[in-house]
């Protein structure tokens, strides 16, 4: 096999142009500041800042994503992460991630541009939020969100999270259906 005939071409599978409704000026740069559980612990939320704490943006992840967040953010575990493979590929192909900007909500799903250097047929990819947080936090990739998107994604959280307590309400109520029909 020729390695050298290998394009990293293979990373990116869809075109990616969809132009962005954003202005650099209107960017926010947001830190991680915690995690934050409901009471089901289903829905994460991976709580960003900006440097003022003014703008807090919570981004719901998977657990898997939370719990990944968590060990890269402990100091005292040893630094074992699932990104870094990728880490280590990025760098041998000389793509380098930039920046990472919240840019769309659908859904209970919120959406990011991966903005990248080095790549040569592309310069940023969409992804899922979800999908991210986790390399981006192990890559130190500074986040970044428009004041009006961080407003909708605080209704979209507490909205995500009234449907999961009725979720879990709803469940119990089965439950105790259940019971009573024995």
């Amino acid at each position: 096999m020729v390695v050298e005939s290998m394009k990293p071409d293979f990373l990116f599978n869809a075109q990616q142009d969809e132009k962005f409704n954003f202005d650099d000026d209107d960017l926010v740069e947001l830190k991680p500041y915690g995690l934050s559980l409901n009471n089901d612990t289903s829905r994460p939320f991976l709580i960003l800042k900006d440097a003022l704490g003014e703008h807090t943006l919570p981004v719901a992840v998977t657990q898997i994503e939370a719990g990944v967040a968590l060990s890269q953010s402990s100091p005292t575990q040893i630094s074992t992460s699932p990104h870094a493979f990728l880490e280590k590929l990025l760098s041998g192909l000389d793509i380098r991630i930039e920046r990472c900007v919240f840019i769309e909500i659908t859904g209970n799903h919120q959406y990011v541009r991966i903005f990248m250097s080095g790549h040569s047929k592309y310069q940023s990819l969409k992804l899922r939020a979800d999908e991210a947080m986790s390399l981006c936090l192990h890559l130190k990739v500074p986040f970044f969100a428009t004041k009006s998107y961080i407003q909708k994604s605080k209704v979209m959280s507490t909205t995500s999270m009234d449907e999961t307590a009725h979720i879990v309400m709803n469940q119990r109520n089965v439950a105790v259906k259940k019971e009573l029909l024995h």
